[in-house]
Parts: C-alpha cells; sequence; structure tokens
C-alpha cells in the first residue's frame, strides 16, 4: 500500500494542501472492477470525471457506472467528461449494467449519465430501463440515479421516478451567481424546480454542491437553504480540482474545518444526510445513505 504524493492528486499539475492525500492500491477488488468494466464494455463516472476516489471506491468493489455514452453535448467549465456528439443510444446498456451489477454483488449501484440533450427525453428511459434491469438480476440491491435536469421535462423527469429509486439525486453543482458562467446551458432555477418535482412526486432526494470556483461561504449556506426550501433530503459538498488546464482553475481551496462547519449547518438546517469534505463527490459514501430517514 503506497500514498500518492500530494502534488500527484489530480489538479492540472498544482500542488495541493497537505490535507490532499490518498492511498494508491490496486487490489485483487480494484482489478475486478476493471476487468468487469471492460468486458462488458461500460463507462464510469469514476474515470471520465477523473475522480480522487477511484481507489478507495473500486477497492471496495463500488463504482458509478455512466450510462447514455460518455459524450455529453453540455461544456460545463469544471467538468473533465468530453464534449461533443454523442453516438447512437446503445439499448443494451442497462443490461450491461445490471450484469456488472450482480457480478459485483453490488448492495448500492449508482447510476449517472452525460447529457444527451438532443433525445426527446433527455435518455431518461434509459435511466428507467436501466433501474429496472438491475432490480430484475439483483432486487436486493438499492438503486440511486443521479440524473441530469432533463431540460425541465417533467415527463421524462416521471419516467424515472416512477421506477422508485431509493434515491434520485441531482446536482446543483455551484451557487446562483456563478451558474451562469459555470453551467452555461444550465439553470439555477430549473434545477431546483427538478428537485420540488421529483419530492413532490414522492421520491428521496439527494443534491451536490462543488466549491472553490469563486462563491462565497454565505453563497454555499444560500444553496443550502435553497435545497431544503424544496425539502432536498440529502447533501453533498466537495472540494473543485482543476481537471486540465483548459478548465477553470481553483478560485480557493477550503480548509477541512470549513468542511465540518458546513456539514453542521445543513444538519441544522434539516438535511438527514450532509456528506462534506475536501474529496467528497456526489457518491462518496452514498451506500451509507440509503436507510437514513427522509428529512
Amino acid at each position: 500500500m503506497t500514498f500518492i504524493p500530494t502534488h500527484e492528486v489530480r489538479n492540472s499539475g498544482r500542488r495541493l494542501p497537505p490535507w490532499f492525500k490518498v492511498t494508491m492500491r490496486q487490489g485483487q477488488d480494484y482489478q475486478d472492477v476493471r476487468r468487469i468494466m471492460d468486458r462488458l464494455e461500460l463507462h464510469t463516472i469514476c474515470e471520465e470525471a477523473r475522480c480522487p476516489n477511484v481507489w478507495e471506491c473500486w477497492n471496495n468493489r463500488t463504482a458509478t457506472f455512466l450510462i447514455l455514452g460518455d459524450i455529453c453535448t453540455r461544456r460545463c467549465h469544471y467538468c473533465a467528461v468530453t464534449t461533443g456528439r454523442p453516438l447512437e443510444l446503445d439499448r443494451e446498456e442497462p443490461l450491461r449494467v445490471a450484469q456488472a451489477v450482480e457480478a459485483l454483488s453490488l448492495r448500492h449501484a449508482v447510476i449517472t449519465s452525460v447529457n444527451r440533450d438532443e433525445l426527446e427525453d433527455g435518455g431518461a428511459a434509459i435511466f428507467a430501463e436501466t433501474i429496472r434491469q438491475i432490480r430484475r438480476l439483483t432486487p436486493i440491491c438499492a438503486v440511486e440515479v443521479l440524473i441530469p435536469d432533463f431540460e425541465g421535462n417533467e415527463a421524462a423527469l416521471a419516467l424515472v421516478v416512477v421506477e422508485k429509486p431509493d434515491i434520485l439525486n441531482h446536482n446543483i453543482e455551484t451557487v446562483r451567481r456563478l451558474f451562469p458562467s459555470i453551467r452555461p446551458q444550465g439553470k439555477y432555477d430549473r434545477s431546483l424546480t427538478l428537485l420540488e418535482r421529483a419530492k413532490r412526486m414522492g421520491a428521496r432526494t439527494k443534491s451536490g454542491l462543488i466549491v472553490g470556483m469563486g462563491e462565497t461561504a454565505e453563497e454555499v449556506r444560500e444553496v443550502m437553504r435553497d435545497l431544503r426550501a424544496v425539502a432536498c433530503d440529502m447533501m453533498t459538498i466537495g472540494q473543485y480540482l482543476q481537471p486540465t488546464k483548459q478548465h477553470l482553475p481553483v478560485a480557493r481551496f477550503y480548509h477541512p474545518d470549513e468542511f465540518a462547519a458546513f456539514k453542521a449547518e445543513g444538519l441544522a438546517l434539516g438535511f438527514s444526510h450532509v456528506e462534506s469534505g475536501p474529496l467528497v463527490r456526489s457518491s462518496y459514501h452514498a451506500e451509507q445513505q440509503t436507510s437514513l430517514p427522509h428529512a
């Protein structure tokens, strides 16, 4: 077992603060995850978004599946996923995801996707089919979906919610002031409306925020309050890391004590769970959140 030196944690080559340390270990479980993903020709957000927790998660036999291909129709200035014109839909993808869940003996599966704005339903039907296939092959597995905004299409959202995912996650990602410049093809209020609608449809909801892109601490608290105003149950808060020199530079590194303070404030606002820390991402420790009560 070896530790990756601080400067080797991905941040476009910049040296990071001393609290950014991850354990690099390619054990048997890590190798099994890679082998299964390669064999079934599946993508993971762990790899596409260059997640710093891939070593920990894969060694725990967990991974976040990326469906609807690996090419996104949007260009968010913090995200490492490839932008371009997507390929045709792979109708067999939901079954292969379910086969991977079965092969890994998962008890909690997280499914996310690229944006597919060229599709009428934004890919919602593929999300729904993926949930169905997982439950058919591994009925005891909890399913968490991390969905795009479907361009505000309520019918598309309903296609996913009707399958009763254990957790429905949609990340707000940044604060209201920065949203137009950082997520130019999204809308802050549209994301809040999606979470409100999902909650009204009966879903347990979750959202995530990335800090360090130029927001203030008070703006972080404003996001928390906005999410609780639409009865969002759970929240994640993590540090932004610049994936390449072409992406938005880091404006500020938050200290672990600040993340702890955000967690305490979020819990005081009524979230049933707040996962907050420098290396936290939206599916980090997700399996621990399934049994939590609604906020």
